[in-house]
């Protein structure tokens, strides 16, 4: 039998190690806080040696580890279960290298997102991926491969990981991948990973792809008199090869939502829908794709606003940025992030508009036009649990079917965790799912690593 109070020998610190009911609530849970897990201890690691030692010590007694980044996820895949071992990464937080040259970084998992873009870009370098929650760790990025607004530009966060060390989870240290731009040397492990939320190993360092920092970056607004004419414009203006960084639409109804939160205001409140651009680059380049923009959608778009003062700039995408933490002061909601076909968007869109209208539950949806990712909140109101619960529940079932039925998936960014876990294994064929955890047994026979997260069974 195993005595849970070996940690604080293995740390070596005891303000690193805290058991039992000592443990905050929200390191129990997530960024939502409602979903609350069982821990045995919390480990505040702060090398991958230490990540080893406390691997090895749960493997070899069989006790569950929940690895935990800066603790932002939507979908409950930092909730322990099991009485775990929760091992935070978030000391881990340096920037070991920029490597100019090569243009690579490494970096430690715990570092916030925010900080090391802004570190890369004061030295003329740039770091791509973006998604919406800027105080995420990049280790958390790389476990939920997170994406962004610029992904219809950029790519996810999978395409800037070059390497990582890892942990498995009997506290063997592995390194997987190259500062080599190519490379088919074998099975890529640390794609496997990638995305895999924490159920295959523990990530203690990251080895990252850098570009060269834009020269200029401009936004515009295109207004429509529908979401179905700013929908069918996103095929025509990817087709023109503009290279937008980012293309997201949102309807006036959320809008908004957004303007009283902020107490700001869109430089249109007529339109019924909009499409939003951002492209960077160098001065003539960008000049020249916004005028082709401009001519391409002149015909079928309402209005086009350049925003060229960096005020009003920054007001529409501090409203857009806002829109879930808008819909969150007002009630809990259930924050969902379907994809499907870019061309399917606006079927899907009427399609929730109808299911709201039907069962007089509000859902809101804005996303990424470019890529197909509609970010969904299915809002409480005034409903008692149960209610909610069964309520919430059958809506999903029916919002999921359909992007089922459009040929999209459940998840674009966020991942499954444990709050979509349902929907995941009644729309993934069984042996797909079982392939998958044929996968973790290879990494994790004794499954101690996120065991009941996402595909995991």
């Amino acid at each position: 039998m195993y005595d849970i109070k070996e940690l604080s020998k293995i740390i070596g610190d005891d303000a690193r190690v805290i058991y039992g009911d000592g443990i905050e609530h929200k390191y129990l849970s997530d960024i939502l806080g409602r979903k609350k897990g069982s821990a045995s201890a919390l480990v505040f690691a702060r090398s991958t040696e230490e990540v080893s030692a406390v691997l090895k010590f749960a493997n070899e007694n069989d006790i569950p580890v929940t690895p935990r980044g800066a603790g932002t996820n939507l979908v409950g895949s930092t909730v322990p279960h099991y009485g775990a071992i929760i091992l935070d990464l978030s000391l881990m937080n340096r920037i070991l290298e920029v490597d100019a040259e090569n243009f690579t970084a490494t970096v430690e998992p715990g570092v916030i997102l925010q900080d090391f873009q802004k570190h890369v870009e004061s030295l003329g370098l740039f770091y791509p991926p973006d998604p919406g929650e800027k105080l995420a760790s990049i280790g958390g990025n790389i476990s939920t491969n997170a994406g962004g607004m610029r992904a219809v530009k950029y790519g996810v966060t999978r395409d800037y990981v070059m390497g990582l060390e890892l942990v498995l989870a009997d506290g063997t240290v592995v390194w997987t991948g190259s500062k080599n731009r190519k490379d088919t040397t074998g099975l890529d492990i640390k794609n496997m990973v990638v995305g895999s939320e924490g159920t295959l190993a523990v990530i203690t360092r990251c080895l990252l792809k850098l570009i060269g920092r834009p020269e200029l970056s401009k936004s515009l607004l295109i207004c429509f008199g529908s979401l179905k004419s700013g929908i069918e414009a996103v095929p025509v203006i990817l087709k023109k090869n503009l290279n937008p960084t980012a293309v997201e639409f949102i309807e006036r109804k959320v809008v908004a939502l957004g303007e009283k939160f902020l107490g700001l205001e869109f430089p249109d409140r007529e339109s019924e829908a909009y499409l939003l651009l951002t492209f960077d680059g160098a001065k003539n380049e960008i000049e020249n794709n916004i005028a082709l923009l401009m001519d391409t959608v002149k015909d079928v778009s309402d209005r086009i606003i350049v925003l060229d003062d960096p005020e009003v700039s920054s007001n529409v995408w501090k409203i857009r940025g806002c829109l879930v933490k808008a819909v969150e002061a007002t009630s809990e909601q259930e924050p969902l992030d379907i994809v499907v076909p870019i061309n399917q968007i606006d079927g899907f869109v009427k399609y929730v508009n109808g299911l709201e209208s039907e069962s007089k539950m509000q859902m809101i949806s804005f996303g990424h036009a470019g890529d197909g990712n509609v970010h969904l909140c299915v809002v409480r109101g005034d409903r008692d649990e149960e209610t909610w619960e069964k309520e919430l529940h059958a809506n999903l079932e029916k919002l999921y079917a359909k992007a089922h039925n459009l040929g999209g998936l459940i998840s674009g960014e966020h991942g499954i965790g444990i709050s979509k876990r349902d929907f995941f294994f009644s729309e993934i064929p069984a042996a797909n799912v079982a392939l998958m955890n044929s996968i973790k047994n290879a990494f994790d026979p004794k499954r101690i690593l996120n065991q009941g997260i996402s595909y995991t069974k």
